[in-house]
């Protein structure tokens, strides 16, 4: 039998079998895996690094020994992938030299549409950082997240192209066409209202942006103020039934009002030039009184001492003197108003007989011829040791000299008004 030759196509095929075997048999001879192999993508942290945990709801397809990035830069790597309950904690190993805030983010992203997942790391966008992310760290769920995968993108779109709206859009047009035949002019006639209407919008923009905000601000007031318009509204039905109780006298108070009102202007009309001329009148007392100005309290307050002013008590010398007045009022006369009855006329003064002419001589007045023997005593009278106490008047005793009721106090005293109703007059004595 003879040997056929090999191909060339099978040649290379042993060739490079035999390669791949001599190549396995180095590797093993050497204690060398396939396991050891770099992964594309995989970046090392070096070995000062430091450990940082990542917690993801969902890390897609992610494998450990992934590239951790910060700005596209390759920063780390994945060190493992763990499940704890429903969320997904990722250990990070990070270089040194990494320096990120304490409220650091983390997404899983994708280098390209079919490339490789990765860790991205960045400062927050909503707030200031504050802190420096250290080893043992752990970023929380609120600061992850993930991209949309083209799978996903591409399952949406074929639902719309399948059963969404792009199987009516032909119905649609011809809706369209059957609503607008006919009405060409009405639509045009529409279209260049409705760009008016929004170019008047557009021009009162500010306006209305402004009304926004004051109704914004409205609405936070009212939020601030939500217990009270909750209490308010709580309280409104007991109110409306009160008014609703007393709907019937309210409004008999608002027909009465009106009448009122009527009357009231009928008055003024009929009035108007006696309330003219009596303000005019009045101008020119409220004038002089104006004019009087502290003229008129000062008078008051000597009113009411008629007739001894402040200054009488630093008049009198003393502690008082002995003169009584009494004033007669008869209160009939005066609430009739009759004249009070003349004083009785004062009595001529007696007349005293002077002498025509001066006497010629004086009368004699007798002489003692000697003074009368006045008897002196034998001893004189012994004198007391002690001084005698004197009575101490109370200070609301009346002073001496004064008669009841009357109320002597410094040197001056007033009496209390007193009514005879036999009489009918009212009595008013003083004793300074």
């Amino acid at each position: 039998m003879s040997a056929q030759p090999m191909s060339a196509g099978a040649f290379a095929t042993v060739r490079r079998t035999a390669v791949l075997l001599l190549v396995g048999v180095l590797l093993t001879g050497c204690g060398f895996t396939v396991y050891d192999l770099p992964l594309p993508g995989g970046g090392g942290a070096g070995g000062d690094a430091y450990q940082v945990t990542v917690r993801f709801r969902d890390v897609l397809d992610l494998v450990p020994r992934s590239a951790v990035k910060v700005d596209d830069v390759t920063v780390g790597e994945v060190e493992k992938i763990r499940l704890d309950g429903y969320t997904a904690d990722v250990v990070l190993r990070l270089a040194r030299t990494v320096r990120l805030p304490d409220n650091a983010t983390a997404r899983i992203r994708q280098t390209s549409l079919l490339g490789e997942k990765f860790v991205s790391l960045s400062p927050p966008t909503d707030q200031a950082g504050y802190g420096r992310l250290g080893d043992g760290d752990v970023i929380p769920l609120a600061r992850t997240g993930r991209d949309v995968e083209v799978e996903e993108v591409l399952s949406a779109l074929s639902l719309l192209l399948n059963g969404g709206g792009v199987a009516q859009l032909k119905t649609i047009e011809v809706e369209l066409n059957k609503a607008m035949s006919g009405r060409e002019p009405d639509v045009r006639r529409l279209l260049a209202r409705l760009s008016t209407f929004l170019g008047q919008l557009d021009a009162h923009k500010q306006e209305i942006t402004r009304a926004i905000d004051e109704l914004d601000r409205l609405s936070a007031s009212l939020a601030a103020q939500k217990t009270t318009l909750a209490a308010a509204v709580d309280q409104l039905p007991a109110a409306l039934k009160v008014l609703a109780d007393q709907r019937r006298d309210l409004t008999r108070m608002l027909v009465e009002l009106s009448r009122l009102g009527d009357v009231g202007a009928r008055v003024i009309v009929a009035s108007r030039e006696d309330l003219l001329a009596n303000l005019r009148a009045l101008d020119p007392i409220l004038t002089e009184l104006a004019r009087a100005g502290d003229s008129l309290p000062k008078s008051l307050q000597l009113l009411f001492t008629y007739p001894f002013s402040d200054a009488t008590a630093n008049a009198v010398a003393g502690d008082y003197t002995n003169l009584q007045l009494s004033l007669d009022v008869d209160l009939q006369d005066l609430l009739s108003g009759r004249t009070p009855a003349p004083l009785p006329p004062v009595p001529p003064l007696p007349k005293v007989p002077l002498p025509t002419k001066a006497p010629t001589a004086l009368p004699t007045v007798p002489v003692p011829t000697a003074l009368p023997t006045v008897p002196l005593p034998t001893a004189l009278p012994t004198l007391p040791t002690s001084k005698p106490t004197l009575p101490v008047p109370h200070p609301k005793s009346p002073a001496p000299g004064c008669l009841p009721p009357l109320n002597c106090a410094n040197g001056a005293a007033y009496v209390a008004p007193t009514y005879d109703p036999n009489l009918g007059r009212l009595l008013v004595g003083g004793v300074l």
